[in-house]
């Protein structure tokens, strides 16, 4: 729905009621599900876990950025960021994914 169908359909105090929802209740759509599926993550990921840090729901919710490029060096030390704080390996080539290799 966009934004005219939604004030077409929708008053001001309609909308100030699920506002007020929200608020009591937490956050609704896509966000809470985002949330959920971060407790389940931590809590699966807990479990398996040896000593150390325990992840949380925060590990495993994802940062929507609509407002800039996706920088692959970013993505890259993130990848290898959680793999390292999950107790993984990094099996990647040496030089692979570096600014100097070509």
């Amino acid at each position: 729905m966009t934004v005219r169908e939604l004030l077409a359909r929708c008053d001001s105090a309609e909308l100030t009621e699920w506002i007020a929802y929200e608020r009591i209740t937490g956050v609704l759509g896509a966000e809470r599900a985002d949330i959920l599926h971060g407790i389940l993550a931590a809590t699966v990921s807990n479990t398996a876990r040896g000593k150390g840090r325990k992840a949380t729901p925060r590990d495993f919710i994802p940062h929507w950025d609509q407002n800039r490029e996706p920088d692959w060096q970013q993505m890259l030390a993130t990848a290898r960021a959680l793999t390292s704080r999950l107790g993984g390996t990094d099996t990647s080539m040496e030089g692979v994914g570096d600014d100097t290799a070509e």
